[in-house]
């Protein structure tokens, strides 16, 4: 072989790997500018306390501003079209929720699949919903709850906060497991939807503890059970709605996320970073008083529990017709 050959040939072999390489080196010096996290809803919400909160972690620990920007729209879909179509460079990351898992079904023409294109990062926390009811109604266990629905198909009426949220997704999934017949009235909102509670037009709802909690202990609404496997420790003499109707489990769940293709090395450093500070104790009482436990793992176990969720998000989806709004 001539020298000139030999010596095209060498370079050509180098330039194939600098890619590898540099992309390498790249990874390791992350993050070396401002990173952004896109919040699908909008200020003041869980998600964005969320997002502010484990944002701040992250900048004290990797020394770059970590800016929460908020894309609200869409039931998220928005904010998650904004990331899928930003660089898989580690800088542009997504904080999600149920709805994330619900939409896939929900929207017939997304932009996007989010099983392929975001890249689980890490999960975050996990809280339980809470089934209520208005005192008008007779009952005070689950399973009586049950026979008085069916003793009366049709006329007790179930609050959410709208079309495919997680409070109407719980509800749903407790109608096709009991095998009850009651009617879903969606709202603009947890809000409005508990106030309605609260004066009897609806009579049973599945919202978070951190807005009904002040309800339950004062006795204004009665909680029949937890929508969680375990019983939550705040409120440990409250069941779980699994111990009357086996196999339910439903959850207000909250994670991270990157376009698909960001480098591993990174996505490894941020779960990594996100876990310690899952497991600070300042951090997790801050969680406790949103009535959330801590949700952490591997990016590969979040990554099969969003699977996971977006199938049964999938059948009720399809059981109950639902439609966006």
């Amino acid at each position: 072989m001539r020298p000139c050959r030999r010596k095209f040939l060498h370079l050509a072999a180098s330039a194939a790997v600098l890619p590898a390489v540099s992309r390498f080196a790249w990874a390791n010096t992350y993050p070396s500018q401002p990173v952004r996290i896109v919040v699908g809803v909008a200020a003041g919400s869980a998600s964005d306390i969320l997002a502010r909160l484990i944002g701040q972690w992250l900048s004290d620990r990797l020394g770059q501003p970590f800016i929460i920007e908020n894309r609200p729209g869409a039931a998220t879909n928005i904010a998650t079209e904004a990331v899928v179509r930003a660089p898989a460079d580690g800088y542009t990351l997504l904080m999600f929720a149920p709805s994330s898992a619900i939409n896939a079904t929900l929207y017939d023409k997304l932009s996007f699949v989010f099983l392929r294109d975001i890249a689980p990062v890490a999960s975050l926390i996990r809280q339980p919903q809470v089934m209520l009811v208005h005192p008008s109604v007779p009952a005070r266990t689950v399973s009586e709850f049950i026979a008085y629905a069916k003793a009366n198909p049709g006329k007790i009426n179930m609050a959410s906060s709208g079309n495919g949220t997680s409070l109407h997704i719980a509800g749903e999934l407790f109608k096709m497991m009991a095998s009850v017949d009651i009617v879903h009235v969606p709202y603009r909102g947890g809000a409005p939807a508990l106030t309605d509670l609260l004066a009897g037009q609806v009579q049973v709802m599945f919202p978070v503890p951190s807005s009904s909690i002040e309800y339950i202990r004062q006795g204004t609404l009665r909680p029949l059970a937890v929508t969680t496997t375990t019983r939550w420790e705040v409120l440990p003499d409250i069941p779980t709605v699994g111990e009357f109707v086996p196999g339910y489990e439903a959850s207000t769940w909250f994670g991270i996320g990157a376009p698909k293709g960001t480098p591993a090395k990174i996505i490894e450093k941020l779960n990594k970073e996100i876990n310690a500070g899952l497991a600070d104790p300042r951090i997790k009482a801050r969680f406790a008083d949103l009535g959330a436990t801590v949700f952490m793992g591997s990016p590969t176990d979040f990554g099969k529990f969003i699977a996971d969720e977006t199938e049964k998000g999938a059948k009720v989806v399809k059981f109950a017709g639902m439609k966006p709004e």
